[in-house]
């Protein structure tokens, strides 16, 4: 039998970093992001309440523009802390989005976008890019996953038979700290600055010097090694099919990653690691999954039109 869907399997997803903001129309029945519909800005974290949400709502809205009012679901992958289920931000101390503490985001969201707060939903940002990729990315079809975020912080999640959640292993125990000290944007500049004194903005400002600095090739081969220990330490303790990381570090993996890798094997675990498959749309498709057994898409028999 022939069917039709309608086009209620829309959604919106929206995946909100440090310092920007990106939603789209996502297709869960076909597990994937509408073209035309990406949309971008970026984000003071550090402006009033007002400002940042401002900005939040005019990303969605322009995703809901491309949906034509046929979606009013709105999922939101988004940094912690935040209470998830009552979509009440709990950042404080962190240099980002502190303005919007104790601040009840889905009401908020609610009234200016016109929608039922049951109709948005809110993810951790590392199990939202997990669940993308184990949806319908590279973790898809594996039982039992682990996902890594490298960027401005260290974000993991673990899937297991499809249900994925935060593993929160940012703030784990790692050499005289936490491993976010030591795997991420953060310690990139800061370990540069300390072997040359020079100071440089992000690791992609990093990877442009590797190419004739000895210095920053240095910091990619330290970053590399405190990689393949973190998920050493994690896989020792947890059992994962497939490794699958993500995050703007990622963009630079030609100068970390087989070192990562031959350390990894070295301390002998045997696991694929894999680069993301969905990029960007990780968090957005794992945003709003769901939304998948909540949608009730029109279906008809195309025969039965039929005389």
């Amino acid at each position: 039998m022939d069917n039709i869907s309608g086009k209620t399997s829309l959604v919106i997803g929206a995946d909100i970093g440090g310092t920007h903001i990106t939603s789209a129309l996502i297709d869960l029945r076909k597990e994937c992001t509408v073209a035309g519909s990406r949309v971008r800005y970026t984000v003071d974290p550090n402006a009033g309440a007002e400002d940042i949400l401002d900005v939040w709502v005019l990303a969605i809205k322009g995703a809901m523009k491309k949906a034509e009012l046929l979606s009013e679901n709105v999922g939101i992958a988004m940094p912690g802390p935040f209470d998830y289920a009552a979509g009440i931000c709990l950042i404080k101390d962190m240099h980002k989005y502190e303005s919007l503490y104790a601040l009840n985001i889905r009401s908020i969201l609610s009234e200016r976008l016109g929608i039922s707060p049951q109709n948005i939903e809110f993810r951790n940002d590392a199990e939202a890019f997990l669940h993308g990729e184990v949806f319908c990315g590279a973790a898809k079809g594996y039982s039992r996953a682990f996902g890594i975020t490298l960027g401005t912080g260290l974000g993991s999640a673990f899937s297991v038979n499809g249900e994925t959640t935060d593993a929160n292993l940012g703030v784990s125990p790692f050499y005289d700290g936490i491993a976010e000290d030591y795997i991420s944007t953060r310690w990139c500049v800061k370990r540069f600055r300390e072997l040359t004194g020079s100071t440089i903005k992000d690791v992609k400002m990093l990877a442009q010097r590797a190419v004739r600095d000895e210095y920053a090739r240095k910091v990619f081969a330290e970053f590399a090694e405190n990689l393949g220990r973190f998920i050493v330490n994690v896989l020792q303790e947890n059992k994962a099919e497939i490794v699958v990381i993500g995050g703007n570090i990622t963009l630079a993996h030609s100068l970390f990653w087989t070192k990562m890798e031959n350390y990894v094997k070295k301390e002998g675990v045997e696991v694929l690691i894999t680069r993301t498959k969905l990029g960007e749309n990780a968090s957005l498709i794992g945003a709003v999954c769901g939304f998948d057994n909540k949608i009730t898409t029109v279906q008809f028999n195309k025969n039965a039109l039929n005389p």
